[in-house]
């Protein structure tokens, strides 16, 4: 039997959940927000960001797999708008596709995202707003902005459930709350 995982107690547009840590390097943990399957969270978060996002007058929403998809779905719903997934590996049918590599802290090694042929189209002259679960280091958000002045999208905001790891750095991001980086002498 392992031991039991520490968990950080978060709060989301009025609901509340506890997130489990796990450690990412030698003494240094974070809490991973899951959003997937979990309905009533997304929602909640949506709503909330969607009234902030109003202000940007924002066409277009882009996200990157697979964790913030349920995410930028229901803002697109809530905001009427069109949305794209950058994916994370290629496929044949995304024919002419564009690319640029990432370092995700989650992962923990180099990935690629590709923006499909098809929307790209989609993305030129538009105003985006990104969309992420959690934005810590800011790498995928750098290659998400990459690929979209690329496509020639001009990106206006960023956006999260939550930011992580160093405060100061997170300019320019509209996010719900904000997760510390535990060490092994801060574990809740």
């Amino acid at each position: 039997m392992s031991p039991q995982r520490h968990t950080y107690a978060v709060e989301v547009a009025g609901l509340t959940r506890s997130l489990p840590l796990f450690e990412i390097a030698p003494g240094i943990h974070i809490a991973i927000l899951n959003i997937l399957g979990d309905t009533e969270l997304v929602r909640a978060a949506a709503a909330a960001l969607s009234e902030q996002l109003q202000a940007y007058d924002v066409d277009l929403l882009i996200t990157a797999e697979a964790k913030s998809i349920p995410l930028a779905y229901q803002l697109a719903v809530n905001m009427n708008l069109p949305y794209i997934v950058l994916r994370k590996t290629y496929k044949p049918y995304m024919g002419e596709a564009m690319s640029v590599e990432t370092l995700s802290i989650t992962t923990g090694r180099p990935q690629q995202l590709f923006l499909d042929e098809k929307d790209l189209a989609l993305v030129q002259g538009r105003r985006v707003a990104l969309i992420d679960d959690v934005i810590s280091t800011g790498s995928t958000i750098k290659a998400m902005e990459q690929l979209t002045r690329d496509a020639q999208g001009q990106v206006v905001i960023k956006a999260a459930i939550f930011t992580e790891g160093d405060a100061e750095s997170m300019g320019g991001v509209v996010a719900l709350g904000h997760l510390p980086v535990f060490t092994n002498g801060t574990l809740p």
